[in-house]
C-alpha cells in the first residue's frame, strides 16, 4: 500500500534503497514488476570488522536528523498516524522553502554585485 501511493505521487522514481532485512527476491521482483523500479539493498562488508559506514545510509540519517528538530517530531504525540504524516509534511515543506529562499537570496546577492 505505501509503495503504490508512493509511485501514484511520485512516478518518476527508478531506484529504492533499502537495508538488508528487505532482501526478499518476492518483494524486489514485485516492485520491478508493477512499478519499474529497482530495489537496491544495501549490505554490510562481512570482511570489515567493527563499525563501517554503509553506502547511501547517510540519506537516511540526515533526513531523520532534520525532522527530528521539530518539536512534534522527535516524540510521538500524536494519537493518529495521519496527523504524524502531517507534521511530517509540514517539517519538510519549511525545510524546502527555507532552501528555496537561501538559494534566491545568493542569486539575489550575486545578481546586486553584477550591477
Amino acid at each position: 500500500f505505501v509503495l503504490s501511493a508512493l509511485f501514484l505521487m511520485m512516478n518518476t522514481i527508478k531506484k529504492i534503497w533499502a537495508d538488508g532485512a528487505d532482501n526478499s527476491a518476492a518483494l524486489i521482483e514485485w516492485v520491478k514488476q508493477h512499478f519499474g523500479c529497482i530495489i537496491e539493498v544495501v549490505k554490510k562488508n562481512e570482511i570489515v570488522q567493527g563499525f563501517h559506514v554503509l553506502p547511501r545510509r547517510w540519506v537516511v540519517e540526515r533526513t531523520f536528523a532534520w525532522l527530528g528538530r521539530y518539536r512534534r517530531l522527535n516524540r510521538d504525540y500524536e494519537r493518529k498516524p495521519t496527523s504524524s504524516e502531517g507534521h511530517v509534511y509540514l517539517a519538510s515543506i519549511r525545510l524546502m522553502l527555507r532552501r528555496i529562499h537561501k538559494e534566491r537570496s545568493l542569486l539575489e546577492d550575486d545578481l546586486l554585485q553584477v550591477a
